[in-house]
């Protein structure tokens, strides 16, 4: 969802003149949203777990010296459909990888902001308490 999107669901719960039957789609619609996005989630970190799991493999055979170490690598990524098919595909693959490495070491330079406003401080269960 959009921030523009969020910005118009706040914009009509805020309207005076907003009825509760269309409160109560806007909930039913946003709980459907909520629940497909946990499913994306999911997926996603099932395929996150699998590559990671195909990379230390990938690594723990080199290190043994097995023949082929990247078979487990090169496996997960055909499942997927994610090999370089041709020369071109490898350069642009190489490249992309290099400006995503570069990226992140400007993120990771960059100093991190300061959080605004009040500071939110969670207590879950009867059995916690909060630090001071």
């Amino acid at each position: 969802m959009t921030r523009s999107e969020f910005d118009d669901i706040r914009a009509f719960l805020a309207d005076g003149a907003t009825h509760a039957g269309d409160l109560l789609r806007v909930a039913r619609t946003l709980i459907d949203d909520l629940e497909h996005a946990r499913m994306r989630e999911a997926v996603l970190r099932t395929h996150y777990l699998r590559l990671l799991t195909a990379a230390r493999a990938t690594v723990a055979a080199e290190l043994a010296d097995m023949p082929e170490p990247l078979a487990f690598l090169k496996h997960e990524l055909a499942e997927r459909g994610q090999l370089p098919e041709d020369g071109e595909a490898v350069q642009r693959i190489l490249s992309d990888a290099r400006t995503a490495a570069a990226l992140l070491a400007c993120l990771e330079e960059m100093p991190q902001p300061r959080p605004r406003g009040p500071r939110l401080r969670r207590c879950v269960g009867t059995g916690r308490t909060l630090r001071r």
